[in-house]
């Protein structure tokens, strides 16, 4: 299938080296900021990590700095720029900005698909923002972003992979030569210089760019109803799982060391639960048998759950989602913070 694809993607491939080309000789113009803009993206479609690398950042920037998210808000039902605050709803603003909003009710969190208006109306705030983050603006080049940061996935490189749809790349590999700095995330928690010097070797970066590494570890796991939080049993029996994301595979690793059985009910990334799914989910609970059981499922999934109209169909189930971060390894961890404040401080 992907060989009989293949004049597909050679057909997708002349478009974007058009479209490359025509910003890189101006016939389309990128517009630049006079404020620190650091945009977070990958060339692959599915997920690489942006949510929990945003995250970072705005953890090592916003005790010094204010900070502003601008995203597309992706999944959303409303067009144009909209500021999120806690009033908002995942179907107002996405999920993601909804996450956002939740962790952090300090930090300014906005969406709007045409970047270049979203950054102009953040800056023209009563307070505007002194560094503006971008999630998943790397392939829109109508912003030329101070800082540009890709993702890759330890799991599913953009080296191995091909352009859509005979793979999974969304844009062309040579496009990550305008990158300022590439993270391979979801790498072994054990990184061994060995495979540190294979992912160089596999990536093949120019001297000017960066390169780091970053693996995920998880939290406890918190109720989506705070009144369910002494339902987890000591001893695990059975899980749940419940995801709506792209990539699962991290999460499932995880929770397979924390019960005997996992069972996963998998939608599409950025799904907007329907009363037949909540349905589906209590149904599929009761039939567990035992009482050692969960539900458990994602930061992003848990904005929709509750957002969904049929939530009562499952409020009174133990329902957890489990929180990530990222860190990095001690390799590039250290020199990956000193990397983000230099640039934050000569901008």
């Amino acid at each position: 299938m992907r060989v009989f694809l293949l004049p597909f993607a050679w057909l997708y491939h002349l478009i974007l080296i058009v479209r490359h080309a025509m910003f890189d000789s101006g016939l389309k113009s990128s517009q630049s900021f006079d404020l620190p803009v650091i945009c977070v993206g990958n060339i692959r479609l599915g997920g690489t990590g942006k949510t929990p690398h945003i995250e970072y950042l705005v953890r090592l920037l916003q005790k010094k700095h204010k900070i502003a998210i601008l995203s597309r808000g992706y999944g959303r039902l409303t067009k144009g720029f909209i500021e999120a605050d806690s009033s908002k709803t995942a179907d107002l603003i996405g999920d993601e900005p909804m996450q956002y909003v939740t962790k952090f009710p300090d930090v300014t969190v906005a969406v709007d698909e045409k970047r270049v208006e979203g950054i102009k109306k953040l800056q023209q705030k009563t307070t505007p923002p002194e560094i503006i983050l971008l999630d998943d603006a790397f392939q829109h080049r109508n912003v030329k972003a101070g800082l540009n940061i890709v993702l890759t996935d330890y799991h599913n490189l953009y080296s191995d992979d091909l352009l859509f749809p005979s793979g999974m790349l969304r844009d062309t590999k040579s496009s990550v030569k305008r990158a300022d700095a590439v993270i391979v995330t979801k790498t072994p928690a054990v990184f061994s210089p060995f495979i540190e010097q294979n992912l160089r070797d596999k990536l093949k970066l120019s001297p000017s760019q960066s390169l780091f590494f970053s693996y995920i570890y998880y939290g406890n796991m918190k109720p989506i109803v705070e009144s369910t939080e002494a339902c987890i049993p000591k001893s695990i029996t059975t899980i749940l799982l419940v995801t709506g994301i792209a990539n699962s595979y991290p999460l499932k690793e995880y929770l397979n060391t924390r019960c005997i059985d996992l069972i996963e009910i998998k939608y599409g990334d950025h799904h907007r639960y329907t009363e037949k799914d909540l349905n589906l989910i209590n149904s599929s609970f009761q039939n567990i048998i035992g009482k050692n059981k969960l539900i458990i499922t994602t930061e992003k999934d848990a904005m929709r759950f509750k957002d969904s109209p049929y939530f009562r169909i499952i409020e009174s189930l133990p329902l957890f989602y489990v929180p990530i971060k990222v860190a990095f390894h001690k390799s590039s961890g250290e020199s990956f913070d000193a990397y983000i404040e230099k640039y934050v401080r000569k901008n």
